[in-house]
């Protein structure tokens, strides 16, 4: 249950939604974990997260027909994120992967669709097959995925309609802090951040600086968890959406919980010291 407030963000094209998000990579690979994973969904539904982020490379659609089956009978209460991959990236093959989605995710519109990272295909030809899925009302949004400074750049040059920019960012990832997080914040468009709390590295969540800010912390959960402690991390920045997978019903309220968390000026400094922003210009990282 949601006891603090959820924290939103109003995207360019006028859409509020929270700032707090769900992942879904690497759901539907296990038919045992199914289940769990639709609930996991579900609970985050019923708490107002909303987002739910999936793609069409995982698992090959499998991701997005858990998705689908989680938000079967609620599609309202969802903000449905799919993404297309850059060999699908062209204007006929950009329209037909979005229709492939919508049957996976049994939907008949995506709030948001973003292509996955950069690839041969000149951009221009892709916004041009976004903007006609949205002529179409198949997608109500439109943004990218993995994009540095210059792709951003580049793409503003075709449209300044994008509303959102998914990256890899995390205590262990800080690299875009230097510049590509202001440049999205300046052009209005909002930084989802993935992989959040990692992927349980224990480089991360072990680190003795996050269990030691975790002892000072607590939710109505119970004590704090470094994990709630690098979630609560990522969330600092109104501009950032942050959505962390979970593939159970307890780990999603644990992320919920996270909500709760308000870190120091003291706990902020410490984890500069133990996780130190950017000096430099650093290359995009990408998992």
């Amino acid at each position: 249950m949601v006891t603090s407030p959820l924290p939103t963000i109003t995207l360019r094209n006028g859409t509020t939604i929270p700032r707090l998000g769900m992942g879904s990579w690497l759901m539907g690979e296990t038919t045992s974990r199914r289940t769990d994973e639709i609930r996991s969904l579900q609970v985050g539904l019923d708490n107002g997260l909303r987002l739910i982020d999936t793609a069409e490379m995982y698992g090959n659609g499998r991701s997005e027909s858990v998705v689908g089956e989680a938000i079967r009978g609620r599609r309202d209460d969802a903000f449905v994120v799919s993404k297309v991959l850059p060999h699908h990236s062209r204007y006929d093959d950009t329209i037909e992967a979005c229709k492939r989605s919508l049957r996976a995710l049994n939907t008949s519109h995506l709030d948001l669709y973003l292509l996955h990272w950069r690839g041969d295909v000149p951009l221009s030809e892709t916004v041009r097959a976004f903007k006609a899925l949205e002529k179409e009302g198949l997608i109500l949004g439109w943004g990218v995925s993995n994009f540095d400074v210059r792709d951003m750049e580049e793409l503003e040059r075709c449209s300044q309609n994008a509303v959102a920019n998914q990256i890899l960012y995390s205590l262990l990832y800080r690299g875009t802090e230097f510049d590509l997080q202001e440049h999205n914040a300046r052009h209005h468009v909002a930084t989802m951040a993935y992989c959040p709390i990692g992927q349980g590295e224990s480089e991360l969540l072990q680190h003795p600086t996050l269990v030691s800010i975790a002892q000072r912390h607590k939710t109505h959960l119970g004590p704090a968890t470094p994990a709630q402690i690098a979630l609560a991390w990522t969330l600092r920045s109104p501009n950032i959406i942050s959505i962390p997978k979970a593939s159970t019903p307890s780990h999603q309220e644990q992320n919920i919980a996270a909500l709760e968390i308000t870190l120091t000026q003291e706990d902020l400094t410490e984890l500069d010291r133990a996780f130190p922003p950017p000096r430099s210009k650093v290359s995009l990282a990408v998992i």
